[in-house]
């Protein structure tokens, strides 16, 4: 919230909106009401839309958690015959 109505809005709506124009399937991970809100940009039916609550301390418990985000997308860029995403950045991270 802290950079709403500073022009991120129109920018972000723009960038959304041309990465819906591509053909390739993209996955589009909408966490949070915010975020939610965009998905009425996101047409083409190419691409997979993931939504959950923010991953924040106070609402990453409301469904965040266990959301299994990483791994529908992975399904998903494999079943389109896309590269997977390495998820892990750390040592500590557990698939």
């Amino acid at each position: 919230m802290s950079h709403t109505g500073r022009g991120w809005e129109i920018l972000t709506d723009r960038i959304i909106g041309l990465l819906n124009e591509r053909q390739t399937p993209i996955v589009f991970m909408l966490w949070g009401g915010h975020a939610r809100k965009k998905r009425s940009l996101i047409t083409n039916k190419r691409h997979l839309i993931l939504e959950s609550a923010h991953p924040s301390p106070l609402s990453a418990y409301n469904g965040f958690f266990g959301n299994r985000h990483f791994i529908s997308a992975n399904e998903f860029l494999e079943k389109n015959a896309l590269s997977k995403i390495d998820w892990s950045q750390s040592e500590d991270f557990i698939p």
